[in-house]
């Protein structure tokens, strides 16, 4: 019997520089934002999805041919992109947009699919949402403008020979157990690893690997935002409580309140 070839697989994973999740968020002076003058990092969802992208590498169960990150934002975001490096991506891809674009999911799903169709990408792995605007979109778009399966939400991953993927994903309820072929998108969860941090070799040879940069319109893309924000305001602050010296007191306050 002839040896199986193993399967080369070339795998994708969107990064995204957003507010650091330590960060207390502040609405802008204009009304109509937030204040983005504060500390950037990689979107901790996009941090599980890179790893997850090595960690399959290291299984070796299927050979992993190449890792690329790729982000879409201003010259900062080329920090993120040598993060992803720096844990062991191989290369990155950078689409550069003037500073404080807004990038709609759908712009990004856009982008997406025109390097996927050129660099023959077989998985992309990204986070299941960004901490910043908690769309959670990106994935579904991006699946649907392909037309590839989809795993969401996904909690495990195991990636086989002969080009299965077996995915754990968490839904109301349970854990749900799907099995797909390649290619395919997949959106990561918080139970799914826990990244690893770049070691400073790792920091130094980063710095060695190559980034590509383009712009929106070398793909043929407009991200003229179709949305517009009309206001962003701070939720209301509670109320401190009250004391009552009776439970007849207490259930005219909570009637008042419309509770009861």
């Amino acid at each position: 019997m002839r040896p199986t070839v193993p399967r080369l697989v070339n795998i994708l994973v969107p990064v995204k520089r957003s507010i650091d999740y330590a960060v207390k968020i502040r609405v802008a002076s204009d009304g109509k934002g937030v204040d983005t003058n504060v500390k950037h990092s990689m979107n901790p969802f996009d941090e599980i999805a890179v790893e997850e992208a090595i960690r399959l590498r290291e299984k070796k169960s299927v050979k992993v041919d190449s890792i690329t990150a790729i982000s879409i934002g201003p010259t900062k975001s080329i920090d993120t992109i040598r993060t992803a490096l720096a844990m062991g991506a191989d290369s990155g891809i950078h689409i550069l947009t003037p500073e404080n674009t807004i990038i709609e999911p759908i712009s990004v799903a856009s982008a997406l699919k025109k390097i996927i169709e050129d660099k023959k990408i077989d998985l992309v792995i990204m986070g299941k949402q960004a901490i910043d605007d908690d769309s959670g979109s990106t994935g579904g778009i991006l699946a649907g403008k392909l037309n590839w399966s989809q795993g969401s939400f996904v909690s495990k991953l195991e990636l086989k020979e002969n080009g299965e993927i077996n995915i754990t994903r968490e839904i109301d309820g349970g854990l749900e157990k799907i099995t797909s072929k390649l290619p395919v998108i997949v959106t990561t969860d918080l139970r799914l690893n826990e990244p690893r941090y770049a070691s400073l070799p790792n920091i130094m040879k980063a710095k060695k690997k190559k980034i590509e940069t383009i712009k929106p319109e070398d793909l043929g893309l407009d991200f003229t935002p179709r949305l517009e924000t009309i206001s962003v305001s701070e939720p209301a602050k509670r109320q401190g409580g009250g004391k009552v010296e009776s439970v007849d007191e207490l259930v005219s306050k909570m009637k008042e309140a419309g509770v009861i």
